[in-house]
């Protein structure tokens, strides 16, 4: 792009585009940066340059926290060098171009310049989101005479791909990854769905173990973090382990005996899901051949599985069954996790990655199309319909009944991404329950249990139909005398002249 194309491009009205009008301040890191640092991609081992960096709040920011960063920008940074970087960033700079070869000019451009990650976003249409706009090229004039292309979620994904010849990832609504490397975007790929599992503790004394403890203790996180005995390359003291023991299958012989061998069974069961979940959902890109995966990968499968072809074959069988609506039903209903409704099962974004494989699957199939969700609280499995819906509830911790603020719904089926913002609304719905959303384990539980007992023992959640709104419970808690002190129910002085209350317990 040049500063020359920046300020003289006609409108068909003769009115010139005025690129440098979309650069906007902000006080904090752009949506695609934040994704990336997010996900582990940016740290301060990393070099990034912002391809398209506007008034280079991005490149201040990485730079404050340490992070090697430079940027160019056709207006406000002309003159500034372009950089090779590990990664580069072409943030919301394709959709103000309203000329569709140097479009393409630009994206190939910023490929160039990356080392192992681009990120590519843009604006995207999303269902319930008006616009003032004239139709112009392939895009739109804003009342600003700034162009605007809007790209559908899939059009976005395309394009990228069409250009640069290789898959995108989602990272977010508008916003793609696009890695150098395959085995790199497929570790990022794996360690999406990946969880993490608490090495099991001693609990039997055997003289043999506590003369080794020190070196046993590391082969034990090694194995809880692999799933499997380590090869010599994923362990460091594998030498002394096999001078002490004779081997590590030996010594972690020791290792389950004084620990007991339920625990280890379930940290297996548990990388073979997460395994399974991350096979299932790379079907929905050219799976690559097995050599083309990270070495770890590859021991995982022939681990877990025996062989890439049983391994991709359980993949499919658990994506085919996530497309039956009635599977998804009856995984929903058999759920420990999350509060079942009559056409939605609902889980706290903490406690999805405890849901069964298919509906964690499910989930990822929306994930795999839009990405992360920012600020998603809860996420909405809808059981008949082929959709997923990420709800944002800003003060779900704080607040004993939190609004929605937005939801942002995709429908698998249709491809299309539906937009409910109540940041305005009087009278946005409210959650009850909050427990329930929650993986009992999680240390705001049994808070918001309590609540729920003072509430329930009061009748104030009876008829829940009419208390699903801020105004239908405000009602509710007037009618019976009661108003929330935090997370306590008080009952309201009968004089209203005093601060009066007293605690219902």
């Amino acid at each position: 792009m040049t500063d020359a194309a920046n300020q003289r491009v006609e409108s068909p009205a003769g009115n010139r585009i005025r690129r440098h009008c979309t650069a906007i301040r902000r006080a904090d890191f752009s949506l695609p940066m934040k994704c990336l640092l997010r996900d582990g991609l940016v740290d301060p081992t990393t070099r990034v340059f912002d391809f398209g960096c506007g008034h280079g709040q991005d490149v201040h920011l990485l730079n404050a926290r340490g992070v090697s960063s430079a940027g160019w920008d056709p207006v406000f940074r002309p003159n500034a060098p372009f950089i090779k970087a590990d990664v580069v960033n072409l943030g919301y700079v394709i959709n103000v171009i309203e000329d569709p070869d140097e479009r393409a000019e630009t994206i190939r451009r910023a490929w160039s310049l990356c080392d192992k990650v681009l990120t590519v976003s843009a604006q995207i249409e999303v269902r319930g989101r008006g616009t003032s706009s004239v139709p112009f090229g392939d895009g739109i004039v804003t009342r600003l005479r700034t162009f605007q292309k809007y790209f559908t979620q899939d059009e976005l994904r395309d394009y990228v791909e069409a250009q640069l010849g290789t898959a995108a990832v989602a990272a977010a609504p508008g916003v793609f990854y696009v890695f150098r490397d395959e085995s790199l975007r497929e570790s990022f790929m794996a360690a999406r769905y990946r969880r993490r599992f608490a090495a099991p503790r001693k609990t039997l004394s055997e003289q043999h173990f506590e003369e080794h403890r020190q070196i046993l203790e590391l082969l034990m996180e090694a194995v809880t973090s692999l799933g499997r005995l380590p090869e010599s390359d994923e362990f460091a003291d594998i030498a002394s382990i096999t001078a002490k023991f004779g081997s590590v299958k030996r010594a972690f012989a020791l290792i389950r005996r004084v620990t007991g061998e339920e625990e280890w069974a379930a940290n297996r069961q548990q990388k073979t899901e997460d395994l399974l979940v991350y096979l299932a959902l790379a079907r929905f890109r050219r799976r690559p051949p097995i050599s083309k995966l990270p070495v770890g990968l590859q021991r995982d499968i022939r681990a877990f599985f025996g062989t890439y072809k049983k391994a991709c074959d359980l993949g499919d069988s658990l994506l085919f069954r996530a497309g039956d609506a009635s599977a998804i039903d009856e995984e929903c209903r058999q759920s420990k996790i999350g509060k079942l409704l009559p056409n939605a099962l609902y889980v706290h974004h903490t406690a999805a990655e405890f849901l069964a494989p298919i509906l964690r699957v499910y989930e990822g199939c929306a994930r795999m199309y839009v990405g992360e969700v920012p600020d998603t609280t809860l996420i909405k499995l809808h059981r008949f319909s082929g959709k997923v819906s990420y709800l944002a509830y800003p003060d779900f911790d704080d607040v004993p009944h939190p609004s929605l603020v937005r939801g942002v719904k995709v429908a698998l089926r249709s491809r299309e991404v539906f937009c409910y913002d109540y940041a305005e609304s009087d009278n946005p719905p409210v959650l009850h329950r909050k427990e329930a959303f929650l993986h009992p384990d999680h240390k705001l539980h049994r808070k918001f249990a309590k609540l729920t007992e003072q509430e329930e023992r009061h009748h104030l959640l009876d008829e829940s139909a009419t208390i699903g709104t801020r105004e239908g419970w405000d009602r509710r808690l007037n009618e019976r005398g009661f108003q929330l002190r935090g997370h306590r129910l008080v009952r309201k002085s009968s004089d209203s002249g005093v601060d009066g209350h007293k605690r219902m317990n």
